[in-house]
């Protein structure tokens, strides 16, 4: 008894890339462009973890930790993996309920559901996730994120800390006698810079020059004693028992999830019922990143003309999310936008990856205590950069023009309920409409019906108490009814029933059970049943039903032409004489 070995799929793209020759030139090209989206890469981080309820420096030591084990370990030679937006609507509300160790063992068990998902090879199943579901949920997280940056980029005093959509709004109208023209003045400027600054140029990145932007504009504010919030006054560390501003300057220490703590300030107690109550979280992060990784994955492929493994790059973004919360960083996935912009640079292989994760902890060790002086209004502007880029307006607004009735209400449905719910609750009911679309319309490709003998050049001959019967499309729970519907419904004098099935490609249960029925009550007539053309499975089940060769009533034919010449020589037996 012989049995295969099992193979771990790790470093797959980075095998692969080296397979296909690694060059001087093609490591330079994978520096220069780690290099670029590293510095991309450190605002966003620090802005994204703001944005889930957490200090900086955890979306920091994601993109250093996650962003280098994922790289190292995936099956997309290309993705960029670190903090993103797609996951706000998500980690914010677990952040609120259970704190930072939550998030983390949030993360944790993701990454364990990531790791199985991907060892279990069904990464090939993210491909069944209809196109109106992924566009619909992605439009609505946009539209929450930005909402969530107004306050930032205002400076608006809000009353409270709002967890539904609508409250968002009543709070942000109530709060507009507090906005701030310093943090007003400095968000504009950076979002004009991100808006504009790549149509002058690309070869500097536009996040780095829009933060100077609105870091040296908000640092002349405040010497100009006007007020403008700053990622020092808003965060802080603590030191050998001193209190410092801004984030820790140093990589990443080893930390334990639950030992940090929850919603109420104190380390988590970790038990079955805590575990219970985090699972659906864990299985929607799971879900998302598995969703988002892959669409990334397929993203760099067209652009770099190659091809990922969607199982090893599963595993590795479930190896990366298992190790990162260990360091104090939270839920990894790929980043498109991150992505495209390393291919673009030039990458060739994962070493990008890894270089990006190098510089945003180089970035943390040399610049962390200058990140305290970063303007809040910058770090939002930034986000809100994202949030449109993600909503994709322009496509959303083209599918509502042109694309069909039903996939746009599924679109809608998406993003309204992703808006004013969640996303869990936005992807389970998109998936329930798609599949009551999809099998609406393969019912509706389904037909059955008599036809006239002429169709059929084997029958035209043949008298009339031969009927001729054609079923096309599959026979399933929701098509059975109508395309079996008028099989029973035959003049007095029919003798011999044709049941043309060349067309049908599968059935299920509930069709075998009513076409046994329908078959039956011919034969109970005395009909002569001919099944013409029945694929080889679907043979073998209705034999298994009971619908064999029976009395001579029913018979299996592989053509029209044989069930014509079974049908001509009953005739010539039952003529007199």
């Amino acid at each position: 008894m012989t049995s295969r070995s099992f193979r771990l799929p790790l470093f797959v793209a980075l095998r692969d890339s080296f397979r296909q020759g690694y060059s001087l030139a093609r490591f330079r090209s994978d520096v220069l462009a780690g290099i670029t989206v590293g510095i991309i890469a450190i605002p966003l981080a620090m802005a994204l973890a703001i944005a889930v309820g957490v200090a900086p420096q955890h979306g920091l030591y994601t993109g250093i930790v996650g962003g280098l084990l994922i790289a190292l370990c995936g099956g997309s030679r290309f993705n960029i993996s670190g903090p993103t937006a797609a996951f706000v609507v998500i980690l914010l509300p677990i952040t609120q309920q259970y704190g930072l160790g939550g998030l983390l063992l949030v993360t944790l068990m993701a990454g364990l559901i990531l790791l199985i998902l991907g060892l279990a090879r069904l990464g090939s199943l993210i491909q069944f996730v209809p196109y109106p579901v992924v566009m619909g949920f992605t439009a609505g997280i946009g539209v929450v994120i930005a909402t969530l940056q107004i306050k930032d980029f205002f400076g608006l005093q809000l009353a409270a800390q709002p967890s539904h959509y609508l409250e968002q709004w009543q709070l942000l109208i109530t709060a507009l006698p507090s906005l701030q023209p310093g943090d007003t003045l400095v968000g504009v400027a950076t979002l004009l810079v991100l808006i504009f600054w790549p149509r002058l140029t690309r070869r500097i990145p536009g996040h780095l020059v829009a933060l100077l932007v609105g870091s040296l504009l908000g640092a002349l504010l405040l010497a100009m004693d006007v007020p403008v919030a700053t990622l020092g006054a808003r965060f802080s560390y603590e030191l050998d028992g001193v209190i410092h501003a801004g984030i820790p300057p140093f990589a990443p220490q080893w930390v334990l999830p639950w030992q940090l703590p929850g919603a109420d300030g104190q380390p988590l107690v970790v038990n079955f019922a805590l575990l219970q109550q985090l699972l659906p979280s864990a299985l929607a992060v799971a879900m998302l990143g598995a969703i988002e990784s892959l669409l990334c994955a397929l993203v760099a492929d067209g652009m770099a003309n190659t091809r990922h493994d969607p199982n090893a790059e599963l595993v590795g973004q479930g190896l990366g999310n298992l190790v990162v919360p260990f360091f104090g960083g939270i839920t990894a996935t790929a980043a498109i936008a991150r992505t495209a912009t390393s291919v673009r640079n030039g990458a060739f292989s994962p070493i990008a990856g890894v270089v990006h994760a190098l510089v945003i902890l180089l970035a943390v060790v040399l610049l962390g205590k200058l990140f305290a002086w970063l303007p809040m209004a910058s770090l939002a502007a930034m986000l809100l950069i994202v949030a449109w880029n993600m909503s994709e307006a322009q496509r959303v607004l083209h599918l509502l023009r042109t694309g069909p009735r039903q996939d746009v209400l599924v679109l809608v449905i998406c993003l309204l309920l992703t808006v004013l719910f969640d996303m869990v609750l936005a992807v389970g009911v998109g998936l329930l409409l798609a599949a009551a679309l999809f099998i609406k319309r393969m019912a509706d490709l389904s037909e059955g019906g008599a036809q006239p003998r002429a169709h059929d050049q084997a029958l035209a001959d043949l008298p009339d108490s031969v009927v001729l019967y054609r079923i096309h499309g599959p026979l399933f729970f929701a098509a059975a009814d109508k395309a079996l519907d008028a099989i029973s419904r035959f003049d007095p004098q029919t003798r011999y029933v044709v049941i043309d099935m060349r067309s049908v490609p599968s059935m299920d249960m509930s069709a075998l059970v009513l076409f046994e029925k329908a078959v039956q009550g011919l034969t109970d007539r005395g009909i002569a049943v001919y099944l013409v053309g029945v694929r080889a499975p679907i043979r073998l089940k209705l034999k298994r039903a009971g619908l064999s060769a029976s009395r001579g009533l029913r018979t299996f034919a592989a053509t029209p032409q044989r069930a014509a010449q079974m049908i001509r020589q009953r005739l010539a037996a039952a003529a007199p004489g």
